[in-house]
């Protein structure tokens, strides 16, 4: 059994639907989800002139490997009409694994850590809410210390999502 910290993200269309959906799926075929950020919203990193991006941290119990994991996701991802046709463009939703507890991985399908999470305000933020002493495997440094040291200027807020 492992713990998974997944980064979900979606920018085009009803963004918090977006992310309910892949939540779904995850717990369907990927494992269980044990706790969650909150929502958070945030500009386009990378390709800016997109509109504004649904950010969420789950953390997940797996017993997957993890390119497997990886690789149930890009298929959530593609079930859920995600179109890889800009490197960093406008997506339904977008699905990223963070950190699977302190493994590292490198191959083309995988590579872990995350190599962009320290430099993501976006992705530090929520999950410095759920995990904040959580190590990482190659920088030694907790989620709070490499929040407290990112140079990522964007900002970064907490999304009031109403229920109906």
């Amino acid at each position: 059994m492992h713990t998974a910290y997944l980064l979900l993200g979606s920018n085009l269309g009803n963004r918090h639907s977006y992310l309910e959906q892949a939540k779904e799926l995850i717990g369907k075929y990927c494992g269980t989800i044990i706790q969650q950020s909150s929502i958070y919203e945030t500009a386009a990193w990378g390709v800016t002139d997109q509109p504004s991006f649904y950010n969420q941290v789950i953390v997940l119990r797996i017993t997957l490997l993890p390119e497997t994991l990886m690789q149930q996701l890009l298929d959530i991802e593609e079930s859920m009409g995600r179109k890889r046709t800009i490197k960093y463009g406008p997506r339904t939703v977008d699905i990223d694994i963070q950190l699977i507890d302190n493994l590292t991985n490198n191959s083309q399908l995988l590579i872990l850590p995350h190599p962009y999470l320290s430099k993501r305000r976006f992705a530090l933020l929520p999950l410095a809410e759920v995990a904040p002493q959580l190590v990482h495997p190659i920088l030694h440094k907790t989620i709070i210390e490499l929040l407290n040291d990112c140079a990522d200027g964007l900002e970064v807020k907490k999304e009031v999502i109403d229920k109906l």
